[in-house]
């Protein structure tokens, strides 16, 4: 059985990423942060969209470049 899809609120994500809520708000602007979910005028996140957003980037060194997008 499947776990539920748990929808995280922007201060809420914002927390758990460890961010400000308007640093969240302005990688909606540009581009660049996790993916969102809009639900009318809202906006939500998924618990497993933050985690692979933070696994796109783990870096091994400081000279680590990542993956280019």
């Amino acid at each position: 059985m499947s776990q539920p899809v748990v929808f995280l609120a922007t201060p809420q994500a914002a927390e758990l990423l460890g961010i400000s809520r308007k640093t969240l708000e302005k990688w909606r602007l540009v581009g660049g942060g996790p993916s969102y979910c809009k639900v009318g005028r809202l906006v939500r996140y998924t618990s497993d969209d933050l985690q692979a957003w933070l696994d796109s980037r783990r870096r091994v060194s400081t000279s680590d470049p990542g993956v280019a997008a």
